[in-house]
């Protein structure tokens, strides 16, 4: 049977064929350790969950809510960015409050593209960056995912080759997958080239608060005249440890903003008010609760390089992110980052993301998730010693995915 249009665009999704092999291993008792998701375990910090369950008993707030946020949870965004970042936002016109930081990406997709538009997305990268442009019926140019000369490089020659000229660039730092940080000179540098150019913007700061330096990540806003042409997209998924209440917002830009909440009024009615004024509580609330969950991102960052390192596996230690992108091991790198992640799953009993799944460019890594707590990730790090010892058996028995095409 012949596929839709739209869904012809999208890829097999990789993912879905270790969640499968996952499945069927735990149905026959095998205990996965699971650092595949970036789906975190810590639980939600108890004042936003005592608010979420004193507002649901009032009845009024089981109406529908607002499209585009409560007034009260945009203004607690736009008092967070000038506590944390020093920006200024107009509350009324320069935030939206989204199901997430995902959903904001895939309608904003929706609200600014034409068939046919060129948009410029690191690879590799998150896949609604790339995959929320391509639904929406646009070119995908890639760019490298690391900050540094050669993504103007590739800009510049994007501007130069593209036909039409493209119409925005993607920025996702601290990264997902591969936990690059990007400073605000490097920012600078992109907002000057937007400028130039009249390209927007469109930066993903959903890891904003997980960071192990001491210097905290930039807001892309930050920078003089940034506002121009850019919308910024966050969570609270990470930061306070929400990921199924879906909560997040796009900032920034006037004009992106009002054609994003204009498609998101034909789409839905925004997040359960109760929902919504959880989430504010926890944008004007304490913030021991951010800095205990870091902290222990961090425990385990610490605890997952040391200890794979001692097993065989050299991973080098993120410096933000609640991932570690890791290298395929040398002996196992031409099998892919697919074929590696089945077998990580059935010798090692260890669930991880392939790299492929995150574009071309990221196919001889995998992405492990900081999603279980230090004693597990040392049970997977004797997993892992176990099944390097005999890995050169192990490998006898598989044919290398360049072998096999």
């Amino acid at each position: 049977m012949e596929e839709f249009h739209k869904t012809r665009r999208l890829p097999p999704y990789v993912f879905e064929q270790v969640n499968k092999l996952k499945a069927a291993a735990r149905a026959q008792g095998a205990d996965i350790i699971d650092l595949g998701m970036g789906n975190p375990d810590l639980p939600t910090p108890p004042h936003i969950v005592e608010k979420l369950t004193e507002v649901v008993q009032d009845p009024r707030t089981h109406r529908y809510s607002a499209s585009k946020g409560i007034t009260g949870l945009r203004k607690a965004q736009a008092a967070y960015y000038e506590r944390r970042f020093g920006v200024k936002l107009n509350p009324n016109t320069q935030v939206v409050a989204t199901l997430g930081s995902k959903e904001g990406f895939a309608n904003m997709a929706q609200a600014i593209t034409a068939p046919g538009d060129v948009v410029l997305s690191p690879n590799p990268s998150y896949p609604i960056h790339t995959f929320g442009f391509l639904m929406a019926g646009a070119a995908i140019r890639a760019i490298p995912a690391e900050p540094g000369p050669e993504v103007f490089h590739a800009l510049e020659r994007a501007v130069i080759h593209s036909v039409p000229k493209p119409i925005a660039v993607i920025m996702c730092y601290p990264a997902n997958p591969t936990a690059y940080v990007a400073d605000l000179e490097f920012y600078k540098d992109v907002v000057a080239f937007a400028r130039k150019h009249d390209i927007f913007i469109l930066s993903d700061l959903a890891y904003s608060e997980i960071y192990f330096g001491d210097t905290p990540p930039p807001s892309m806003l930050q920078v003089p005249g940034a506002i121009e042409v850019t919308a910024e997209f966050t969570s609270l998924s990470k930061t306070f440890s929400m990921p199924g209440w879906r909560v997040g917002f796009a900032v920034g830009n006037e004009r992106l903003l009002a054609a994003l909440a204009r498609v998101k009024s034909y789409l839905d009615y925004g997040a359960f008010t109760p929902i919504q004024v959880a989430a504010t509580a926890a944008l004007n609330g304490p913030e021991d609760c951010i800095v205990e969950m870091r902290n222990t991102y961090k425990r385990r960052r610490d605890v997952l390089v040391e200890s794979f390192g001692r097993a065989g596996w050299n991973i080098p230690a993120p410096e933000a992110s609640m991932f570690a992108w890791a290298p395929i091991p040398e002996k196992f790198r031409s099998l892919g980052s697919l074929e590696f992640s089945k077998l990580l799953l059935e010798k090692a009993e260890i669930a991880v993301a392939p790299g492929i799944g995150f574009g071309e460019y990221g196919d001889e890594y995998v992405r492990i998730g900081l999603v279980e707590n230090e004693k597990r990730l040392r049970q997977a790090a004797r997993n892992l010693r176990r099944f390097l010892e005999t890995a050169d058996e192990t490998l006898h028995n598989v044919v290398p995915v360049s072998a096999a095409r």
